[in-house]
């Protein structure tokens, strides 16, 4: 699909995610121990479609992580949102439309693969309209008629050839104006999404992607005796202690005689405490 390129936004900041954000950038985040950019660029990857991805916060860090799989735009000066960060990858752009994605999103559609199940995105494209994944709103008023966006959007090239070079959003700049114009369809996505903004958001895709079964990574020790259900383990993480529904990270600890649970720990001692997801 030549006349298609993939565009990953991994520069925000992930304030409403700290203090998990403090050192590590919300894209790199893990979910189901996969970094959250590489869930986003496994889905485009499987369209077939070269990948660029922009980085801003702790920029150094994605760049690093992106290498070698993706064209890297560093914003030096902070973030400029997901129309400045779109309009400064302009030139690797280059005439194609763009299917541009946000790295905090969590998708799984038990039906489809990665990648599948976001193809309805690209198919028959006409190359002239603004397509946007959607899910229906709870009460049928949604930010676009009758479905919230759902983390993917596809946009024509007339549209990233007039974007600012300036920090600005593409609900404004882009999603709005096609609306208004009668250009904007919305494609329903079956599966589940989840932003993972906040804590307790980021949690819910941490259970959903463990399916109710402890998700353990090789290289994470859990002592005998100690419990883990409907959990995730990071590598290299010692679990002495026993997690319910909660997360622990990459080199995390939990202590003997200690219960996490509705929680993610980092390190020896961090704990985010944070909402568990509705039955």
């Amino acid at each position: 699909m030549s006349d298609i390129a993939a565009v990953v936004l991994a520069a925000g900041e992930g304030q409403r995610l700290r203090p998990l954000t403090l050192t590590v950038p919300k894209a790199l985040c893990p979910v189901g121990n996969v970094p959250l950019l590489d869930r986003a660029l496994d889905r485009v990857e499987a369209l077939g479609l070269p990948a660029a991805v922009n980085a801003a916060y702790l920029g150094e860090a994605v760049a690093r992580h992106a290498e070698g799989r993706a064209h890297v735009s560093v914003e030096p000066d902070g973030p400029l949102g997901t129309g400045g960060g779109l309009a400064r990858l302009r030139s690797w752009v280059d005439g194609r439309g763009v299917l541009l994605g946000n790295a905090d999103a969590y998708l799984h559609d038990p039906d489809r693969d990665p990648g599948a199940d976001i193809a309805a995105l690209i198919d028959g494209w006409d190359g002239t309209s603004v397509r946007m994944l959607g899910r229906p709103a709870a009460d049928g008023r949604g930010e676009f008629g009758e479905h919230d966006f759902a983390g993917f959007s596809l946009i024509p090239w007339r549209y990233v050839a007039s974007l600012p070079d300036e920090k600005h959003e593409v609900v404004r700049s882009v999603w709005r104006p096609a609306e208004r114009e009668g250009a904007l369809t919305v494609v329903p996505y079956q599966g589940t999404y989840l932003d993972t903004g906040t804590p307790s958001l980021y949690l819910a895709a941490n259970l959903h992607a463990a399916a109710g079964t402890p998700l353990i990574a090789a290289g994470a020790a859990v002592a005998p005796g100690a419990t883990v259900r409907n959990a995730v383990i990071g590598a290299g993480a010692r679990v002495d202690g026993d997690v319910h529904d909660a997360v622990v990270w990459p080199g995390g600890r939990v202590h003997a005689g200690e219960t996490l649970t509705a929680a993610i720990r980092v390190g020896d001692d961090l704990t985010v405490p944070a909402a568990l997801p509705l039955a």
